[in-house]
């Protein structure tokens, strides 16, 4: 039986963007598969944006008013996901139509798979050729410890990564190097050499300091003692849970 995928895209004022992110989602979907839409209590029409599809597959969730942040908003859309496999979707960028049919093949072999990306600007202006370039991507623990290179909207995992990586420990600032590193526990990851999808950056992104920028030192926002901070914790919290 054909394994059913929940794409988890996490929206917080989203409604200039989300449309056309949608639109090359749904382009890659089978009829079984879902895009779980996990709304941070968004002010604009984001909502009725993502209702406006009229399309089953699209289920709109409220993340708790009490726990809000991209964090938590992500980690929300991923409790309420029924699928096989679990892709991570921002609200703003716009997927190539073949992402899902070769994160997938890949994910036979492998437990998380990451793709590359084009870096472009709010016009589709390139800023970047590749993601993986910028930062010298790949796996390996202790390297994403130091210097992470995990791109939480460029990955796909399965649900082993996911039972071990939740619920997300609360103090850490990153949940793409977090589902990374879980990912780098539990089995095999692989930087999947293919750029899959355009990574937006404009102004109102709003996960502008997460993931890879946040755990990144050359383009992390950052100071030296913070960095270090982030990664103690990261370490803390990972020998937790490889041995719980």
């Amino acid at each position: 039986m054909k394994r059913r995928i929940s794409v988890c895209m996490a929206t917080y004022n989203g409604a200039e963007h989300i449309e056309k992110q949608l639109a090359s989602i749904i382009k890659n979907l089978s009829d079984n598969d879902e895009v779980v839409v996990s709304d941070d209590n968004s002010t604009d029409d984001t909502i009725a944006i993502a209702k406006s599809f009229n399309d089953s597959r699209i289920r709109v969730v409220m993340n708790h008013p009490d726990r809000r942040g991209h964090i938590t908003n992500f980690e929300n859309a991923l409790n309420h996901a029924e699928g096989d496999y679990l892709f991570l979707s921002d609200q703003d960028d716009i997927w190539y139509d073949d992402k899902i049919v070769k994160m997938m093949k890949a994910l036979e072999k492998h437990d998380l798979v990451v793709c590359d990306c084009k870096i472009v600007d709010g016009e589709m202006n390139l800023l970047n050729e590749s993601f993986y370039e910028l930062l010298s991507s790949g796996n390996g623990l202790v390297k994403n410890l130091v210097k992470n290179t995990y791109l939480g909207c460029c990955m796909a995992f399965n649900r082993k990564v996911l039972e071990k990586a939740l619920p997300f420990p609360k103090d850490i600032v990153s949940h793409d190097t977090w589902l990374g590193l879980m990912g780098e526990l539990v089995g095999s990851c692989y930087f999947l050499p293919e750029k899959l999808q355009y990574f937006i950056r404009h102004g109102s992104n709003f996960s502008i300091t997460d993931g890879a920028d946040a755990m990144n030192d050359q383009i992390s926002p950052y100071s030296f003692s913070e960095k270090l901070k982030m990664r103690w914790v990261l370490f803390k919290n990972v020998l937790k849970r490889k041995f719980r």
